[in-house]
């Protein structure tokens, strides 16, 4: 019996496949497309009124300063804290754009998340989103007393793109010694290698397997699928998995994303790093901007919320 896209998702995708095409390799043409419909789609989710949130300015490696945006619930104090890299297929996306989206994750959990506008490919390549991410994890650490968080509960995690970079910023933290409680991966952008057409997703997706090309090769050039591809750009070329911290990983039955997010939890496992996977049947990719008053969104919020409280 095939895998087919849950009913709740057919408007979405309907829409999304009238979308006109786009070149495939034209990342400026992706994120012209790509930015409005994210901004519209977090749009929905609606204000939260008890998270507040202040912008500060984290310095890099090479001098620059990027935005990043601190997050906090009113009234809560968990000791906790999280980066948060978001998506946008390593092309597109911003802090701002995703305002609401974070927002929320911080009101349901009450965790506290510092929301990092790393720079995005084609003028960023390499690991520099990674390292980015590293940046601002030193940044929380640096800052942490008087953010009022343990140095010690700090967590990784990103949707889409982000969840890429933040599995890459867990393998740069392991390999330098530095801590980090938990990765927190949603539909993870992992493997460059991931730039064909997969038969068992049935129709079109969000994310397509032309738009993940776009991205890689905006992000790596010529180096896109040779052996010249570090883990710190694309995390599924890491060998060694050991000493990884625990993680926790969502993807849908029907993303372009789910075996590369499979294989990565089978990889972690057989190292020994606690890892908790979901497989959604019948969700697309990004799942988690449609249907927000499904049982479906009750479930995967449910889920997410635990993860992020037991950091």
């Amino acid at each position: 019996m095939p895998i087919t896209v849950d009913p709740i998702f057919d408007a979405a995708l309907t829409e999304a496949a009238a979308a006109p095409g786009l070149p495939r390799g034209d990342a400026a043409a992706r994120r012209a497309a790509l930015d409005p419909l994210l901004a519209e789609e977090f749009q929905r989710m609606g204000p939260t009124p008890d998270v507040s949130h202040r912008d500060v300015r984290l310095p890099v490696d090479d001098g620059q300063k990027i935005l990043a945006r601190w997050y906090s619930r009113d009234g809560s104090a968990p000791g906790s804290a999280v980066v948060f890299l978001h998506g946008g297929g390593l092309i597109a996306g911003s802090v701002e754009i995703y305002h609401r989206y974070v927002a929320h994750h911080v009101h349901w959990s009450g965790v506290p998340i510092l929301s990092v506008d790393y720079r995005l490919a084609p003028a960023a390549t390499g690991d520099t989103p990674a390292q980015d991410a590293m940046a601002a994890l030193s940044w929380l650490s640096e800052h942490a007393t008087e953010l009022g968080v343990d140095p010690h509960r700090l967590a990784l995690m990103g949707d889409s793109a982000g969840g890429g970079i933040a599995a890459a910023a867990a393998i740069i933290a392991r390999d330098h010694g530095i801590e980090v409680a938990r990765q927190i991966l949603i539909f993870p952008m992992l493997d460059d290698r991931t730039v064909g057409a997969d038969s068992s997703l049935g129709r079109p997706g969000i994310w397509t397997d032309d738009d993940n090309y776009t991205g890689w090769l905006a992000l790596l050039g010529d180096r896109l699928g040779t052996d010249a591809v570090s883990a710190y750009a694309a995390p599924a070329r890491l060998e060694d998995f050991s000493r990884l911290a625990p993680a926790y990983i969502e993807v849908g039955s029907v993303d372009l994303f789910r075996d590369e997010s499979i294989d990565y939890a089978r990889r972690l496992l057989r190292a020994g790093v606690q890892t908790e996977l979901h497989v959604h049947p019948g969700a697309p990719h990004a799942y988690d901007s449609m249907a927000l008053d499904s049982a479906f969104a009750d479930r995967w919020r449910a889920d997410r919320t635990r993860a992020l409280m037991g950091i």
